[in-house]
This record gives structure tokens, sequence and C-alpha cells, in this order.
């Protein structure tokens, strides 16, 4: 995917030549190829870890139109820890909030893994769902692992043939928004808990609902709920990284749309990023264990690509795997939103890439082999 301008910098003069011209190009008399414009290198590092122009040309590609990538509204990529590239498209800037879509779910799972850490909840108990604890209930054999692994068995359909019929648009945006929790969780089971993936963004709202649970006294507050999550979330996660800008939306009930809605600038989601890069790290201070980390990172078993509501970039040629075309190196990850919001990370080779922005389904494929086109200027140790 990479534009002719980076090709021709990769390229020697000659080799792109008829031989009966090559004497006259190398001899100094061809016109070059222009190569990084001011305004693209303007917004990469002075010490990107590669070559700065051919970075300059490879970010500024996220950009351009004629890429057929979609409208990429801002774009940050980490390099150890350093900013080595930061734009944004016109009528956006450093204080806008962008809607994360489903990269929430992995700060959700991020949230249930401290809870677990705090000894407030098990991977492998039964979740506790009160609809499910009824004699008789087989929904009752469904854990914390399954329902972060996306294999609770329920039933489920996400971005249906007619959306006002699929299981997340009647949650999110139409007759079940004002108790998202108690829809998801009223579902019968499709399939024996475990057996099979299902990518539900209802799943991530019953985590949502449990943590609420877990942190209140009256569960059928909405205001201690939606206060106790908010003061959680900051406490633990958005105060100790930095992320001052992050707001979270929840529903009437009080729950948190875990799976969809929390606002965050373009750096904060960098940082969040970078928190999953080293582990659950931020500046020396282990904010959860790498335990909960290596867990999110597990490919799920009915689903080798997807791992604790995150993205893992094995069996590529799964049509299922949203990280295709990116492969290689082995151990990237992403948070992934609706309509090309991305968090990429490439613990090898120290990359942080963030990409907010507005792609359909062909321009995300195009949008990740220009991603994976930044991934491969750095080496793999």
């Amino acid at each position: 995917m990479s534009s002719p301008r980076a090709r021709a910098l990769a390229t020697p003069v000659c080799l792109t030549l008829p031989l009966a011209l090559c004497l006259a190009a190398c001899g100094g008399g061809a016109e070059t190829d222009p190569g990084a414009t001011e305004a693209e290198l303007s917004v990469i590092g002075d010490n990107p870890g590669v070559g700065r122009e051919r970075l300059a040309m490879e970010f500024g590609d996220l950009f351009e139109d004629e890429q057929g990538l979609g409208e990429t509204r801002a774009a940050l990529m980490m390099h150890a820890g350093e900013i080595v590239g930061e734009r944004y498209a016109d009528g956006y800037d450093a204080d806008t909030r962008f809607i994360s879509w489903s990269m929430a779910k992995t700060m959700t799972a991020v949230m249930i893994g401290m809870l677990v850490a705090d000894g407030a909840l098990e991977l492998d108990a039964p979740a506790p769902v009160p609809e499910w604890q009824r004699p008789g209930d087989a929904r009752a054999e469904i854990t914390l692992r399954d329902l972060l692994q996306m294999r609770s068995g329920l039933d489920h359909t996400e971005g249906g043939e007619v959306p006002y019929e699929s299981s997340e648009v009647r949650m999110l945006f139409l007759d079940q928004r004002d108790d998202m929790a108690k829809f998801a969780e009223e579902q019968p089971l499709e399939a024996e808990p475990g057996e099979k993936f299902e990518y539900s963004s209802n799943t991530t709202v019953i985590l949502a609902d449990i943590a609420a649970d877990v942190l209140t006294r009256d569960r059928q507050d909405p205001e201690e709920r939606r206060k106790a999550v908010d003061t959680y979330l900051r406490t633990r996660l958005f105060g100790p990284l930095g992320m001052t800008s992050m707001v979270p939306e929840y529903d009437a009930a009080g729950t948190l749309i875990g799976g969809s809605a929390i606002h965050g600038t373009l750096r904060d989601w960098a940082r969040f990023g970078e928190f999953l890069r080293n582990h659950g790290s931020y500046r020396g201070t282990q904010l959860v264990p790498r335990q909960l980390i290596d867990f999110m990172l597990e490919p799920s078993p009915p689903a080798p690509f997807y791992g604790g509501q995150i993205w893992l970039n094995t069996q590529a040629s799964d049509p299922q795997n949203q990280l295709y075309p990116i492969d290689n190196p082995q151990g990237i990850f992403a948070a992934i939103g609706h309509m090309g919001q991305y968090i990429v990370v490439s613990p090898k080779q120290k990359l942080t890439i963030v990409r907010l922005g507005h792609s359909d389904a062909e321009e995300r494929r195009a949008l990740l082999r220009q991603i994976n086109d930044l991934v491969e200027l750095y080496p793999t140790p």
C-alpha cells in the first residue's frame, strides 16, 4: 500500500528506468521524486527511530484521499514511549474528544480485570448475573472468562442484514436503550457456554453491569451506579494514566455503555495503548497485574484471532479477523472500533499507532495495509 513517493524513495532510480535512460539518470540529470512535503515533515518528530522522510510520507498517506482509506480525522504514532507522529485533519485538534465505539470494550475488560485483581470477581466462577442464577437455568454455567472472550453462548446478532433488527442496534439506539444490560442478560442460549465465538457489544454491557453491581450497594439506583463506576475508572485508570479528557456514557439505568461509548482525545487513546503495550505498567508503576494483560492477549479457544475483548493478529486468513492484513510480526494486537477506530500495538517494535476517523469495510482493508506499511518501517528484534 506504500505510496508511489515512498516506493520511489526506497528504490534506486536506475532500477526504475529503461536501460537507455539509466546513464543519464544516474548521472544526476533526471528529476528526482519530490519526497515528503514540509507539511508532512512538520508533524514528525526529530528522531523517530527510522528514516524521517519515509515515515513522513507513510504517515501522511493516512490523510490522502487518493489512497482510498476513508476519512482520517486524527492519527498518532509512538515509538519507545515517544510521539514520533501526530496530525489532525481540518476541524479537529488536540482537544477534540473522539468516540471509542468498540475500542471501549478493551477498556471495560481492563476494569473487570482490576476487579478480579481486587478479589471482587473470579474469572472462572459463574458470572454474577442474578437473572441466570435461578434453578435449572443453563446460563448459570457462563463464566466471566466466557464473557470476556466472547463465548458466552447467548443468542445474539451483531450487525445483521436488517440493522434495526440487530441485537446491538436495538440495545444501543432503539427499544432497549434505557436498560441495556437487562435486554442483554435476558437472551437465551444458542450454544453451550464456552463453545462458540460470537462477537457481541451486548456481552460487554453485561460485563459493565457486573462491575456496577460489584461497586454499588444499591443496584437499583442509576445515579449511584454511574458515580461508582465513574469514580473507579478515574481513580484506578484514567487518573494514573493522565487520561484527563475521558468521558464515559451511561444508559438510563446507570450502566456504562462499555462496548461502544467512551470519548477521549487522540493523545489519551494513545496513552491507553501504551498502557497495554507496557503490560499494565505506567512510568514504572504496575497499575494492573501483568497476568491480566497476558490473559487479555490469550487467544479465545474457538477464535484464535480474539483475546479478552481485544483483537489479535493470529489466523490472518480467517474472515472474522479484524486485523487482517496485518499479520507480521506476531504479537500485534488492537482495540478496534466501528468505522475505522484503531489502537494498534506492536510490543516487539515498541509501537503504538492510533487512527481515528470514518472508513467503510473496503476502505478499512486499505487502511490496515497502510498501517502495516508503517509497522514494517520498524525492525523486529
